[in-house]
């Protein structure tokens, strides 16, 4: 049960925090805006570390698409800044608060990186990690260090910024992080179609495959397309980003229309597109607050999204949607589905289909405390983590002379 709160208001105080707690044997439950706080299994920690005091932006150079910030800065804020120079950050991350049980809380820029989340442009774009040039952190034992560039191409040392990215707080604690932005697209336009899940999964790997270079591939249920004030349809709608130059999308269109797709049912332009995709980005199609589901996300190999999607409605009676091409299935899972809110069931699916992680995102305490928020380890690393809970120090692989006593330099 945390007693107890740390508030850093500098990175120095934060390793000297860090420091006595691991000499001490302490423990740290770590937030920075707390939007996060309801994924994964709940932290039974000794005290609280707030991050509060890290915020704001430490470097923005728009000429050479670089942005340094602390990890408490909202994402928000940095949103506005970049918007303010035409730019972006192109993996268009979500802030999932409303998702995690927490709508007051402000989604940060730390918390986004260290979940490795990314929005529907992720199929064009990559993921937080791929955007992350460089960092400065405090590791388990209290030292600072720094990994990685304030430069798009750099090649030297260990690439720890991927392996940090994602690792949600568990291996360093950031202060500042320096990513790659893009400029903003001039114009955007979604092409919605009416279509069935397996077509329309079909149809999104042809759009990946050929030169018209869609930013978004989603597909919505007819009850959930409803939802969204989209056109009514019986079995579901395809919907496809472009976003570029005023000439660009023109010919993309065209050529869209021609590839077979079928007619658009609705072309959305610039604002009706982003609120939409925000909308999707967010998870909002299968938020219902009233009820008790348990919401899973679903990383599967594209082609396999529409059958995982129609075994798991007529397997646990779930509600969802694709996204990401076809790699990505939100679900909203009934609470009458199981003691273990459909773990068992979903994660035989994904095994079945080949391959991939189903992560629990939502659901009651209880549950969360019953069920592993991610994917059960593999044997060889799970052996590996009891080693490092038993002391042992995975650095060594890294830097041998740790060994000997002495320190080696790469």
């Amino acid at each position: 049960m945390t007693t107890e709160s740390f508030r850093p208001a500098d990175a120095a105080e934060l390793v000297e925090i860090v420091a006595a707690s691991a000499a001490a044997g302490r423990s740290l439950a770590v937030a920075a805006g707390g939007s996060k706080a309801g994924l994964g299994r709940p932290v039974d920690a000794a005290a609280r570390l707030e991050l509060g005091a890290l915020t704001g932006i430490v470097d923005y150079q728009p000429e050479e698409l670089m942005l340094t910030a602390r990890p408490a800065t909202p994402l928000a804020e940095v949103a506005a800044l970049l918007a303010g120079r035409g730019q972006m950050l192109a993996f268009e991350p979500p802030g999932l608060a409303a998702l995690c049980g927490a709508p007051d809380a402000v989604p940060t820029l730390g918390g986004t990186v260290a979940a490795g989340l990314a929005g529907p442009r992720r199929i064009r774009a990559g993921s937080a990690r791929d955007h992350l040039l460089g960092l400065e952190a405090v590791s388990g034992r209290g030292e600072r260090f720094k990994a990685g560039a304030k430069v798009v191409k750099n090649v030297t040392g260990y690439d720890l910024p991927k392996l940090i990215a994602g690792s949600f707080g568990t291996l360093a604690l950031m202060t500042e992080m320096t990513l790659k932005v893009l400029p903003a697209p001039e114009d955007a336009v979604t092409l919605v179609l009416p279509m069935a899940a397996a077509p329309a999964v079909a149809a999104m790997a042809r759009l990946q495959a050929g030169p018209l270079e869609p930013t978004a591939l989603s597909w919505l249920p007819a009850a959930l397309a409803r939802a969204a004030d989209l056109p009514e349809t019986r079995d579901g709608l395809l919907l496809v980003r472009f976003e570029g130059p005023d000439g660009a999308l023109a010919d993309r269109f065209g050529r869209a229309e021609d590839s077979g797709l079928g007619a658009c049912e609705a072309v959305l332009d610039l604002a009706h597109s982003q609120k939409l995709w925000s909308w999707i980005a967010e998870v909002v199609p299968i938020l219902a607050p009233e009820a008790e589901e348990v919401v899973w996300r679903l990383s599967v190999p594209p082609a396999a999204g529409a059958a995982l999607l129609y075994d798991a409605v007529a397997g646990v009676g779930a509600r969802g949607f694709i996204d990401w091409g076809g790699g990505l299935v939100w679900l909203a899972v009934p609470a009458e589905a199981g003691d273990d809110g459909g773990a068992t069931a979903l994660r035989a699916l994904v095994a079945r289909h080949g391959g991939g992680h189903a992560t629990l995102m939502r659901g009651p305490e209880p549950l969360r405390r019953r069920v592993p928020g991610f994917e059960p380890e593999a044997p060889g690393l799970a052996a590996l983590s009891e080693r490092v809970r038993q002391g042992f120090d995975p650095l060594r692989l890294l830097n041998p002379g740790r060994m000997r006593g002495e320190e080696t330099r790469p």
